[in-house]
């Protein structure tokens, strides 16, 4: 079931994309081949994993995604765009950054137990919950910052 959505849905993806061709010209080609390419070797983890790290991640989920969708509505590509993709590759290493460990507590800890002993010699406790909520402050900073970027270029576009 799983595998039929995931063909289906990438099919659908590349047929859109071969109608943008007709729209747009050629250009857009290699942007459907490297969206293929992308989902397979990340997700299938081919060359041995090779593109299956944070560094892919970023660029095939984080860049890449908005240089096509600039291409596609402009026919082109510009500063601008490559400006945004690195912005858009940053908070995608970034996300991964902060939520592989905290997805490494969650999943495979069994438990967490330690003790933080300061420069003045006071002392924490270090607990799953002390090693989670700074990550999950970040990514949840990172969710609504992103959306709030959005927003304020919707805005920026209509005003």
């Amino acid at each position: 079931m799983l595998w039929s959505a995931a063909v289906a849905g990438l099919t659908l993806a590349v047929g859109l994309g071969l109608v943008g061709v007709v729209v747009l010209g050629p250009g857009l080609l290699p942007f459907i081949a490297a969206g293929v390419l992308f989902v397979f070797a990340y997700n299938l983890e081919l060359l041995g994993g090779r593109l299956h790290g944070d560094f892919w991640f970023a660029l095939s989920w984080g860049a890449f995604p908005v240089l096509t969708a600039y291409f596609a509505q402009t026919g082109r590509l510009s500063a601008g765009a490559v400006a945004a993709a690195a912005a858009a590759y940053a908070l995608s290493f970034g996300q991964r950054a902060l939520s592989t460990p905290a997805r490494l507590v969650r999943r495979r800890a069994q438990s967490v137990s330690g003790t933080m002993t300061f420069a003045d010699g006071t002392q924490t406790d270090v607990n799953e919950a002390t090693l989670l909520r700074p990550l999950e402050v970040a990514l949840r900073a990172f969710s609504w910052g992103v959306v709030l970027l959005g927003l304020g270029l919707v805005a920026a576009k209509l005003s």
